[in-house]
């Protein structure tokens, strides 16, 4: 199963703060309809060892060694691009969290008209990456997938075949046109039964499509013409910029 979902950390050292945390956020993504999951921290140094990914991690700043603001500055150093959200009583290190990049800074007790109000921008701003990785789910586990390493999608019954550029394949229940629906343009329909990625096209010929670094597949009659379109204003699109959608045949 595709799904788009929001992975969130909270390190606090009260389990009490953590929980209520935990309940404003679940009522919050539930009425807006996303999926989310929710992992907790008791201090920093269990999130720093922690070999999760997340989108947004709250912090609070008075814990015991390393503080919150250590364990942001520690998670930085690693290159970690999470949204943070400092959750504290200590109002006079605010500034601080600017050299960590934090993106807010709410104060205890929470306020829940601040707190949705920095949720909404929160949304807004990982709407910005929502489209570039697909997250899958398969029995009971996830793989997050950036969708710069898919090279095709294929359908063989009712299972998709996602082949990735490590040469590894990911299989799970679904159906192609709504799996096309959660890829942006960079991504073709090439033949009912495939899904290209242009950014892996090396060439094509009548009835084929060769792939980086090998392999091909087939390409419909019908869909050949809209392929070259499709490739030719990919290769012209500005650095940065995703290919514009071509017409369904």
């Amino acid at each position: 199963m595709v799904i788009y979902m929001i992975t969130l950390a909270i390190c606090d050292d009260e389990a009490g703060m953590a929980e209520i945390l935990a309940d404003l956020l679940s009522e919050y993504f539930s009425e807006n309809e996303v999926d989310f999951r929710i992992k907790t921290f008791a201090d920093g140094n269990s999130l720093l060892e922690s070999s999760s990914e997340f989108d947004l991690i709250f912090l609070d700043i008075r814990m015991p060694p390393p503080d919150g603001m250590e364990t942001a500055r520690l998670l930085r150093e690693r290159g970690n691009r999470s949204l943070l959200i400092f959750t504290t009583v200590l109002t006079e290190t605010v500034f601080d969290a600017f050299s960590v990049r934090a993106f807010d800074y709410l104060v205890k007790p929470l306020d829940e008209k601040r707190f949705r109000q920095t949720m909404d921008r929160v949304l807004g701003e990982l709407s910005k990456e929502a489209r570039t990785r697909l997250i899958l789910r398969q029995k009971g586990m996830y793989a997050v997938v950036p969708l710069s390493d898919l090279v095709y999608c294929e359908v063989q019954g009712r299972k998709l075949y996602l082949h990735r550029t490590d040469g590894t394949v990911l299989d799970f229940y679904g159906r192609l046109d709504e799996f096309t629906k959660r890829v942006d343009t960079r991504f073709f329909r090439c033949h009912r039964s495939y899904l290209v990625n242009l950014d892996h096209i090396r060439g094509c010929s009548p009835g084929r499509v060769y792939l980086i670094p090998n392999g091909e597949i087939p390409v419909s009659r019908l869909r050949e013409q809209a392929l070259k379109q499709a490739l030719l204003c990919h290769m012209k699109r500005p650095a940065g910029t995703q290919t514009p959608p071509i017409p369904a045949d």
